[in-house]
């Protein structure tokens, strides 16, 4: 790594994504020079528009399932597509994005000595038969299931990470990202905020799946980036993997009820079946985060949250494309 410039060359892939472009803002703002590379599948460049004109930040179309040849000090691995709708979409894809992604940006990592971060999911626990869930816990998930594309992937991603950390002592992390919410998140990503969010601006029924006592943590993008730029931050004695995320732990139903108080809408709910192997219970235990993060904890509580995403959605509801 160069010594002579406290600025570094960061890398971030998909970077013109929901977190990922929230990442390049936050690096532009440290005096980071970015790398910002995607492939535009689900993310895209009016995410990153108002950093087009910046110095230090470059955007570059590409596909990380083929190798990168930059010279970078440290990489954030974001690229994947993160919902069921569009990691279903092609799931040889998605699986190939994760673990032929790992291996070029390991690769690249090895060939520059490039500190490597790697954006892992609360999904490789599956359906948990433990709650909450813990780093330590191997998980639940079906192997060849219409989930697995996504979450097998992430797993394998894993595996190559602590192997290369293992076999040539690269400087890895590896942090588990639980449900995240917030401005910048896809308008037809299928994700239950999203959904609900818009369903309830355009006055539609909200859709919800089984009972709706499935539960999930959510945790605001603000809150959840801090927590990753301190991990790339710690020392190499902390490759991970940590699980980051809100433990505040909601109902489907809570959800709903609170996104229509927030958003005054008329929506009436209705019911779908459940989608095959749709995880029962999601929470993060977040002690090792907190011990090896700096004391980090979420600060954004869900309503805040929440009005803040609403009053994104209903910004981009209004622009005449999206009618």
């Amino acid at each position: 790594m160069r010594k002579y410039n406290a600025s570094k060359r960061m890398l971030v892939t998909g970077g013109a994504g929901f977190l990922g472009s929230h990442l390049c803002d936050r690096l532009i703002e440290q005096g980071h020079d970015v790398l910002c590379v995607d492939n535009f599948f689900t993310g895209t460049k009016r995410n990153v528009e108002h950093l087009l004109d910046h110095p230090r930040f470059e955007l570059m179309r590409h596909d990380v399932t083929f190798p990168l040849y930059v010279e970078v000090d440290e990489i954030f691995n974001l690229a994947c597509p993160a919902s069921p709708i569009h990691y279903q979409h092609d799931p040889v894809q998605t699986t190939k994005t994760s673990v032929h992604g790992a291996i070029n940006m390991l690769g690249l990592a090895k060939r520059v000595r490039a500190k490597i971060l790697q954006a892992s999911t609360s999904e490789v626990y599956g359906d948990p038969e433990i709650h909450p869930q813990v780093e330590s816990y191997w998980g639940r998930v079906n192997p060849i299931g219409l989930r697995s594309c996504y979450d097998e992937g992430k797993r394998c991603a894993e595996t190559l990470f602590f192997d290369y950390h293992r076999q040539h002592q690269l400087r890895v992390k590896v942090v588990r990202i639980f449900n995240t919410y917030g401005p910048r998140m896809h308008l037809n990503d299928g994700r239950v905020v999203s959904n609900f969010i818009v369903q309830a601006l355009k006055g539609e029924d909200i859709t919800i799946y089984g009972d709706g006592q499935q539960t999930r943590s959510f945790c605001y993008v603000d809150d959840l980036l801090e927590a990753m730029l301190r991990m790339m931050a710690t020392g190499d004695e902390v490759p991970g993997p940590i699980n980051i995320g809100n433990p505040g732990e909601f109902s489907m139903l809570e959800l709903a009820n609170k996104v229509i108080e927030l958003t005054g809408s008329k929506s009436k709910l209705v019911r779908q079946p459940l989608p095959a192997d749709d995880p029962k219970q999601r929470r993060p235990d977040i002690s090792l985060a907190q011990q090896a993060l700096g004391g980090w904890e979420p600060r954004t509580q869900l309503e805040e949250g929440l009005k803040k995403t609403i009053a994104y959605f209903d910004q981009i509801l209004s622009e005449p494309e999206s009618a």
